[in-house]
């Protein structure tokens, strides 16, 4: 199963023109993004507010992931301030998977942002979280929160801007979008060894791990014939036939 590094802004003191703080938007954002990881079928390892992004990008790079993803908010230089709109994606030039995330991401953004031609994914060799992470990187600049038309637009469009991010990474990643919904339980139901639990829904995709006949597990999403489930913390594609809901 594909795995990020989920990183949202730490700064705490970037000020949004309108209430609150860069830190507290950034984490909303990701908030709103894990229902659509997790009911994707796409795992993730989130920094805390806690953190720096010194220490995000250690962390990041102390794991084996698929691709980092940061999350943040612009803000104009001095003299320009509350001047500027638009929405950037960065990436590290010469990485073709960090370019072709970040252009996903940012040409699916421009369906929902007002200002699409103002959307852009360009390369990036200033931002640590674009440079240091071992791993593809992407990092989204959601808007100008020093812009009141920006701040607004992001505010009344987290849950929008969280579906629309995970869309892209869905099609980065070569995986079926999935809006979220209840869990359900599950019994494995084979009449011969074990469940086979796959990266992917396709018999031909690799297998994460086994299930034992009989074990019980999470259903937390269907495509098609396939289920995204949990089994002992770990999260893979199993096929319908053979789980018998409970």
């Amino acid at each position: 199963m594909p795995i990020i590094y989920l990183s949202p802004s730490t700064q705490e003191k970037n000020f949004y023109v309108n209430g609150g703080t860069e830190e507290e938007w950034m984490n909303k954002l990701a908030d709103a993004i894990v229902p659509y990881l997790t009911a994707s079928g796409i795992r993730y390892t989130r920094n805390t507010p806690q953190m720096t992004a010194a220490s995000s990008i250690k962390a990041s790079n102390a794991g084996s992931y698929d691709l980092h993803l940061a999350l943040h908010s612009n803000a104009a230089p001095e003299g320009l301030y509350g001047q500027k709109r638009g929405i950037i994606v960065f990436y590290y030039p010469g990485s073709a998977a960090g370019q072709r995330a970040a252009t996903l991401v940012a040409d699916g953004l421009k369906d929902i942002y007002p200002l699409p031609n103002d959307v852009r994914a360009e390369p990036s060799t200033t931002i640590g979280e674009v440079t240091k992470p071992k791993a593809p990187s992407v990092f989204i600049e959601l808007g100008y929160h020093d812009n009141l038309d920006d701040a607004v637009w992001i505010k009344n469009n987290i849950e929008t801007a969280a579906r629309n991010i995970v869309l892209s990474l869905t099609e980065f990643f070569g995986t079926p979008f999935l809006t979220p919904r209840a869990y359900r339980e599950g019994v494995v139901d084979v009449n011969w060894g074990n469940l086979n639990l796959r990266d992917k829904p396709s018999v031909s995709s690799y297998v994460v791990t086994q299930i034992p006949n009989g074990a019980r597990l999470t259903v937390i999403n269907q495509y098609r014939d396939w289920y995204v489930v949990r089994y002992k913390g770990i999260v893979g594609w199993a096929y319908g036939d053979f789980v018998t809901l409970v």
